[in-house]
C-alpha cells in the first residue's frame, strides 16, 4: 500500500511540478467525488431504500452522505497541504483538527446506527427480554456515554496525548464511586436483571417472604412497589425482590387461582351427602369458575370430625377473599339445611378419687 502510495505521488508530482496548481486540482477533485457521492446516496435512497420496509437501510443511506462527503474533502484538504511548502507544525496541527472532526462525524454515524438498533430490539419484547421499552432509557444513557468516553480517547490519540494517566485516573474515580453508591447500584443492576428476566409483571398478585401480598402497580430501575388489599403501596428495593423467594399468584398456564373451603363434620356423617350439598354449593355459585370445575376432596380423619375440602377456581387472585366469603357463608347455610352437624372439639375428663391407702375407688 505504501509503495502504491509512493508510485501515485511520484506520478503526480511528474506531471503537475507546480505546487499550488496540484494543491488546487487536489482541492477540485476533492469537492467533485465529494458531490458525486452525495448524488449516490440521494439516488440509493430515492431508488432502493425509500421503497423498502426496513427503516435501517434509510437510516444508513441518509446518515452515511455527511461522514462520506466530508471525509473525502479531509483527504483531498490533506494531500493539497502536501503539495506546499508548509511547515510541518502547521501540517500536523490542521490533520490534527481534520482527524478530529472526522472521529466526531464518524461517532455520530455509529451512535445513531446503535440507538436504533437498541430501539428495534426493544420493539422485539417477545425475542430478546433484556433490552425492553422500560430498559431501553438505561440502555440509551450507557451508549451515550460509552460513545462519549470512546470518542474522547479517539481525539485524545489524535492529539497524541497520553491517555494512560488519564484512564488510570478514571478507573480510581469509578471504583470510589461504586464502593460509595453500591447500594444504588446493586438495585439499579437488579432492576434490570428483573425487567429482563420477568419473574413477575405489572398486574400480578405476588407474595414476599415477609407476607406481604399484593398487585404489582410498578416495576423501576431502582424499586417494585405493590399495593396490598389494604390499599397500602409498598415500596422493595430490587436489590431485595432479587434475592427474595416470590411467589407470583398470577403466574402459570393461566391467572386463575384456586381457593379452598375446609370444613369439618360429625364421624357417622353420610360421606356421600357431604360431597352433594359441597357440590352443590360450588354449582350454585356464579363468580367461581367452571373450567377447571370444582371438586370435593375428603382429606383425612380429624380428632373430633371428618375433613373435606372444597375446592374451586376464581378468575383472579384478587377475588380470593371476597369468594371465600361467600363459599364460606354457603356452605354453613347447605350444612345446616342437610342437618350435617358440624362438631368441635371435645375432651372427657375421667377423675379417680384416691383414698388414704393409695387404692382408687
Amino acid at each position: 500500500m505504501a509503495e502504491f502510495y509512493q508510485i501515485f505521488v511520484d506520478f503526480i508530482n511528474e506531471w503537475l511540478p507546480h505546487p499550488w496548481v496540484r494543491a488546487t486540482l487536489w482541492l477540485l477533485a476533492g469537492v467533485f467525488v465529494s458531490s458525486f457521492s452525495t448524488f449516490i446516496f440521494h439516488h440509493l435512497h430515492w431508488l432502493g431504500a425509500s421503497k423498502t420496509k426496513n427503516k435501517l437501510d434509510d437510516l444508513l443511506v441518509q446518515n452515511l452522505k455527511s461522514p462520506v462527503r466530508w471525509s473525502i474533502l479531509f483527504i483531498a484538504i490533506y494531500f493539497a497541504l502536501k503539495s506546499i511548502p508548509l511547515e510541518e507544525f502547521w501540517l500536523t496541527i490542521i490533520v490534527s483538527i481534520e482527524y478530529t472532526l472526522a472521529v466526531f462525524l464518524w461517532g455520530i454515524f455509529v451512535y445513531r446506527v446503535a440507538r436504533y438498533a437498541l430501539s428495534y430490539t426493544a420493539q422485539k419484547e417477545d425475542k430478546v427480554h433484556f433490552v425492553q421499552a422500560k430498559t431501553l432509557p438505561l440502555f440509551e444513557n450507557l451508549l451515550f456515554i460509552a460513545a462519549i468516553a470512546t470518542g474522547a480517547y479517539f481525539i485524545l490519540v489524535v492529539w497524541d496525548i497520553n491517555v494512560g494517566p488519564i484512564i488510570a485516573s478514571a478507573g480510581i474515580l469509578g471504583l470510589a464511586m461504586s464502593l460509595a453508591a453500591k447500594d444504588t447500584m446493586a438495585n439499579l443492576f437488579a432492576g434490570v436483571f428483573i425487567m429482563a428476566d420477568a419473574p413477575y409483571s405489572i398486574g400480578d398478585y405476588i407474595v414476599l417472604d415477609s407476607g406481604e401480598r399484593g398487585k404489582v402497580t410498578h416495576i423501576g430501575i431502582r424499586s417494585t412497589r405493590i399495593l396490598t388489599r389494604d390499599d397500602v403501596e409498598v415500596t422493595i428495593p430490587n436489590s431485595i425482590m432479587g434475592n427474595s423467594k416470590i411467589i407470583n399468584e398470577s403466574a402459570g398456564p393461566y391467572e386463575k387461582y384456586r381457593i379452598r373451603v375446609q370444613i369439618g363434620l360429625a364421624y357417622g356423617s353420610d360421606v356421600q351427602l357431604i360431597r352433594k350439598v359441597l357440590m352443590s354449593v360450588a354449582e350454585e355459585n356464579i363468580s367461581i369458575c367452571r373450567d377447571p370445575e370444582p371438586r370435593v376432596r375428603f382429606r383425612s380423619f380429624g380428632d373430633s370430625a371428618l375433613l373435606f375440602e372444597l375446592l374451586c377456581w376464581v378468575p383472579n387472585p384478587e377475588l380470593r377473599g371476597k369468594i371465600s366469603d361467600e363459599l364460606n357463608e354457603q356452605v354453613y347455610d347447605a350444612v345446616n339445611n342437610a342437618k350435617l352437624i358440624i362438631p368441635f372439639p371435645q375432651q372427657d375428663v375421667y377423675l379417680h378419687h384416691v383414698n388414704q391407702t393409695g387404692a382408687s375407688d
